[in-house]
């Protein structure tokens, strides 16, 4: 009697551990091609988090589980993004954080949105992301109205710019980023004296930069990635076209340096980040990236502490409505209130981040230095 006793003991037991929850977060980004140092930068950032929840036994309803992030590579194509986000709802994740580009977040979102899954982007800044009425689809960066227009500003009021060349690669982003810039500048009074457009994969830009130096601007303004970016800076310089450029956050990053093959003086590029934190969040922002340098042995690039953050809102949001179940804890996403290391995360009727702040850096000795925070 006691060998049965002490046996159906350790059958409970076991069936305790077996019957506990697995927690799975997705995680989509370009793991591969020209921005794949974003797309690993985003899923460091994710793994940090779902580290950060194991660690602390976080639970939902007072039940303990265990987290997984379940990573899948997109790289930045449009039509590898829709296969893995199908992957992905087919798997029944209970969440998503991703993709990283707009190209690949846009279409992806229609299939989470099929599968009632949500998802937090944490670097796509396309408004169209937002306003397709996808009831899961979220952000926590600003998107490209508020960063294309600031930047605008920026370049008109105190970059004293007067006469602006535009080129965007043709993606969703920076076909967008390049339109609100050019509102922004519009807004200025400033105009547009020369519209060019490229691709995410051109190398060769004497054509469309030669015609650009025909019309003596004062600044090239660029939507697209720093994978471009960088090549297009060199090749100005080689035509000896030696004016300062600007851009987003997709350029964003020390990478600029080297794509530039050296050229970049300093003080010549302007960028912004959809994000950044204020004055009291410095801090912990500082915290997180000496965390990150210590797990991954290299810097933060862009991503890192948005996706870290967009986990653990997933997490409490899954805390508040006692469940992982998608449609169980969505409500509870929609009106979420959680302070994070990029501050308070907290979306508006849409899914953008309420109060979203951008962040306008230049470059100097090859690194990234901030100029000034503003919303």
């Amino acid at each position: 009697m006691k060998k049965q006793a002490l046996l159906m003991a350790a059958l409970s037991v076991a069936g305790a551990v077996s019957a506990q929850e697995t927690v799975r977060i997705g995680h989509v980004a370009a793991m591969t091609g020209p921005v794949a140092h974003f797309g690993k930068d985003s899923e460091n950032g994710a793994r940090m988090a779902i580290d950060a929840l194991n660690a602390r036994g976080a639970t939902i309803g007072g039940r303990k589980v265990k987290w997984q992030l379940v990573g899948e590579d997109d790289g930045g194509d449009p039509k590898q993004a829709t296969a893995a986000a199908q992957k992905l709802a087919d798997a029944r994740v209970n969440g998503v954080i991703g993709h990283e580009t707009s190209g690949t977040t846009i279409p992806a979102s229609k299939i989470y949105y099929d599968a009632g899954i949500p998802q937090i982007s944490a670097s796509a800044t396309n408004p169209k992301y937002t306003q397709q009425g996808f009831n899961t689809a979220f952000r926590v960066v600003a998107n490209d109205i508020q960063l294309g227009r600031a930047l605008g500003r920026y370049a008109a009021k105190d970059m004293g710019a007067k006469r602006v060349a535009v080129i965007d690669d043709r993606t969703a982003y920076g076909q967008g980023l390049a339109m609100e810039f050019s509102n922004g500048l519009r807004q200025q009074g400033v105009n547009v004296v020369a519209k060019e457009f490229t691709n995410d994969k051109a190398t060769d830009f004497s054509a469309i930069l030669t015609r650009i130096r025909a019309s003596r601007p004062d600044l090239v303004f660029f939507g697209g990635m720093n994978a471009v970016a960088g090549p297009m800076l060199r090749q100005m310089k080689q035509l000896g076209l030696n004016v300062r450029m600007m851009g987003g956050d997709g350029i964003c990053s020390d990478e600029m340096h080297k794509l530039s093959g050296g050229t970049m003086a300093d003080g010549q590029v302007v960028c912004a980040e959809a994000g950044g934190v204020e004055a009291s969040g410095k801090a912990g922002m500082d915290n997180f990236r000496a965390a990150y340098r210590k797990r991954f042995g290299i810097d933060v690039q862009i991503i890192a502490p948005y996706s870290y953050d967009a986990v653990l809102a997933i997490a409490a949001a899954m805390d508040k409505a006692g469940s992982s179940a998608p449609a169980k804890y969505l409500p509870q996403l929609a009106k979420i209130d959680y302070k994070g290391v990029t501050g308070t995360i907290a979306f508006d009727a849409r899914g953008d981040i309420r109060d979203g702040v951008i962040t306008l850096y230049t470059f100097k000795g090859g690194h990234r230095t901030q100029i000034a925070v503003t919303k």
